[in-house]
């Protein structure tokens, strides 16, 4: 096995039309800090072309001249969203890109967050009038967590980032972050919330379980996650498989 077999989702730094207005961008691998150590995950931006033709872009990956080049080739930037209180890193660098564009972020992410942030409006349960007519949204929020996941009603597409992660073990070349990533519980082909992060929700799941009901009631075709192998058909059986443990 050549190290190409391991590149995740190539090719990388490059948009994907996966339904009408909808675009995922895979990322480079980054180091996150998990069960102490630094592992590698697969990063994804998502992006969203509403009515108005304007670009709405989720947990931005890292801006390459190529990549801003392909996305202004679809339309003009119009929102930035920090879409948890981990996915927020390259918004500043968005932002410096496209000043004109609207940042909107999580709950107390400014309090968290390991580097400044531009101004920014904050998400609610609600969703604001300038995207409200095509993306519906939910807040959940756990003991470590603040996450809003988005659905865009014209594609039927469910937007996640970390309450499902689907790692594919063949596209990991450790041995000993395969054993970690399995140890975790957010292994492909029954991906969910990591261990750690259904832990968090001690107190909370009565919240929790009836922001998954809601997102059941939307009915999506697909669903696009942050890190691994995202869902493209049988959504809704997906949702309920990979939160049995809440519901």
């Amino acid at each position: 096995m050549s190290d190409e077999d391991f590149v995740p989702y190539a090719p990388l730094n490059a948009l994907k039309p996966i339904a009408r207005d909808v675009w995922i961008v895979d990322g480079p691998e980054i180091r996150f800090g998990y069960l102490g150590l630094k592992l590698p995950f697969p990063t994804r931006m998502t992006v969203v072309r509403l009515p108005d033709r304007t670009l709405w872009l989720h947990s931005p990956t890292k801006p390459t001249e190529a990549l801003v080049d392909s996305v202004q080739e679809i339309g003009p930037v119009r929102f930035l969203i920090a879409p948890n209180t981990l996915h927020y890193w390259w918004i500043p660098d968005w932002k410096a890109r496209f000043p004109d564009a609207d940042v909107y972020a999580v709950p107390g992410l400014e309090r968290s967050a390991k580097r400044p942030l531009p101004a920014h409006r904050t998400l609610g349960e609600a969703p604001p009038s300038v995207w409200a007519k095509a993306v519906d949204q939910v807040v959940i929020q756990s003991g470590v967590l603040t996450e809003v996941d988005f659905f865009h009603r014209p594609s039927r597409t469910l937007i996640l980032t970390d309450l499902i992660e689907n790692f594919e073990l063949k596209r990991i070349r450790s041995w000993l972050v395969r054993w970690l990533v399995r140890l975790g519980g957010a292994v492909d082909p029954d991906g969910k919330a990591p261990v750690d992060l259904r832990l968090s929700f001690l107190g909370r799941r009565e919240a929790l379980r009836n922001a998954v009901r809601r997102m059941i009631s939307w009915e999506p075709d697909r669903i696009i996650l942050a890190h691994g192998r995202w869902y493209d058909g049988n959504a809704t059986a997906e949702l309920r498989r990979a939160f049995r443990w809440v519901l």
